[in-house]
């Protein structure tokens, strides 16, 4: 026997909802909200949150949306609420409609709750835990840094008010909103009704299973207006001994600070050792550098620029076939970074000129234009918090720091300048921040020729004097 199929063109399949879903759509970060199980008065719904951009990160991330139909949180794994609350349920319509239920276990009751990410220790709890993707402390990494880690999931419990109880009646909420500790602004989208994901059958079968109903909400990166970064880079180079720093109030001024320094006025040039200080305690070199090389000094002094995070960008060498660049990390938060990372946009010399990070780990970014992104070593990811010093009763404290020195070749840059400005960044990422640089590069001018020397003697008895005051 044969039989012979031909396809046939007046044929309409029928769709789940009678209608076509709409295309998946791409963006920086992407949280799909899946309902994978689906009762009369509740249901179950994994979110997954996905980051595609390659400088995008977020470090204990907080998720929030609003419920539109009086939901409430009646269990999750993989997250928790940041608010542990039923008060609102109890006193409620949801207490009136429930009031065989439980309210004790009930996890939130509030219309905007805030979802946070569970610790490493929690992703083999029987309870919270055994969710792929799940408790990684709120950090979802790159997908150029590692694929594996871009990606953070947690189901949820929720329970539905009347008339919407049956199991088909599904609505996702809505405004959602992301946002981390020094990382990039992500703005959200509306959710959008897409084709049922799929997931690996948990038993292990060869085969997939399909969520009831899918939302999608894509978020990109955007820099809100009126909105401060949160890191700073300073200038630096080998034929200028001074230290072009951070601009003043980079990263914002409280609004009383204008009362005992000026946010207008520029930052008083430094010496290299200023540097390891914090700002508060940087007054007395800052001024007498500024006395030693002739510099105004204002009154009232600058503001610091208040950046938990600041790097420098030092141009180290200058040859005929090369030249050498060395970055500087310093942390001044309190809060240590795990898994860092930095990029750094060289409109020239990125691409064609970059040669190798000594004491990092780097590489040309793909897809991003000119941009070197770095990260530590395996074993050496882990950028320290500000400590205090060997004696708090009159030692500064000592920011964390790391720093790499980086080298470049002219073989296929003819006409590169590197002191005009060629060896300096156009822009600088931390953990996906982009940070404030300063107005201004260095310039070569008399402390590069035989007065050098003097003036660093000079400098050094200065700081003496300083020091044993």
């Amino acid at each position: 026997m044969q039989v012979c199929c031909t396809k046939d063109s007046n044929f309409n399949p029928n769709t789940t909802l009678g209608e076509e879903f709409l295309p998946r759509q791409d963006g920086d970060l992407t949280i799909m909200y899946d309902v994978i199980r689906t009762y009369d008065t509740n249901y179950w719904a994994q979110v997954t949150i996905s980051n595609h951009n390659p400088l995008g990160r977020l470090d204990n991330w907080q998720l929030s949306w609003d419920w539109m139909k009086e939901e409430f949180i009646f269990a999750m794994k993989g997250a928790y609420p940041s608010v542990i609350d039923a008060t609102d349920c109890i006193y409620g319509s949801q207490g009136d409609y429930y009031q065989g239920l439980d309210f004790s276990t009930v996890l939130n009751c509030l219309r905007r709750p805030t979802i946070i990410d569970l610790p490493l220790t929690m992703a083999n709890d029987t309870n919270l835990g055994m969710i792929p993707f799940c408790c990684r402390n709120g950090t979802i990494l790159p997908p150029s840094m590692d694929p594996s880690k871009s990606t953070s999931a947690f189901q949820i419990n929720v329970f539905k008010m009347p008339p919407d109880l049956n199991r088909s009646q599904l609505s996702p909420p809505q405004n959602w909103q992301i946002s981390g500790t020094l990382n990039p602004d992500f703005q959200c989208g509306p959710p959008v009704r897409v084709s049922p994901s799929q997931f690996p059958n948990p038993s292990g079968l060869p085969s997939d299973s399909t969520a009831v109903a899918s939302w999608q909400v894509v978020c990109n990166i955007t820099q809100p207006k009126g909105v401060s970064p949160r890191c700073c880079v300073s200038f630096s180079a080998y034929y200028n001994e001074s230290i072009i720093p951070c601009q003043t109030c980079a990263c914002g001024c409280p609004s009383s600070s204008s009362r005992t320094c000026s946010t207008t006025t520029p930052a008083l040039f430094l010496p290299s050792q200023a540097l390891l200080l914090p700002f508060e305690n940087r007054t007395k070199l800052a001024t007498a550098w500024a006395d030693v090389n002739h510099l105004r000094i204002p009154n009232p002094l600058p503001c610091g620029d208040n950046c938990g995070v600041s790097l420098n960008w030092h141009l180290y060498t200058d040859y005929t076939s090369g030249w050498t660049a060395r970055m500087t990390i310093f942390n001044w938060d309190d809060t240590s970074f795990v898994d860092w990372f930095a990029a750094v946009e060289l409109d020239k010399a990125a691409a064609p000129g970059y040669q190798k990070v000594y004491s990092f780990n780097g590489s040309v970014l793909n897809g991003v234009n000119n941009t070197i992104f770095m990260q530590g070593l395996p074993g050496l990811n882990y950028l320290v918090a500000e400590t205090d010093g060997a004696d708090p009763a009159k030692d500064p404290r000592v920011p964390g720091k790391q720093q790499s020195v980086i080298s470049f070749t002219k073989k296929n840059l003819p006409g590169i300048n590197v002191p005009a400005g060629d060896g300096f960044p156009t822009k600088v990422y931390f953990n996906g921040e982009e940070c404030s640089l300063p107005k201004v590069l260095p310039s070569g001018n008399s402390h590069r020729l035989g007065s050098a020397s003097i003036t660093s003697v000079l400098i050094a008895i200065i700081v003496l004097m300083l020091i044993q005051q």
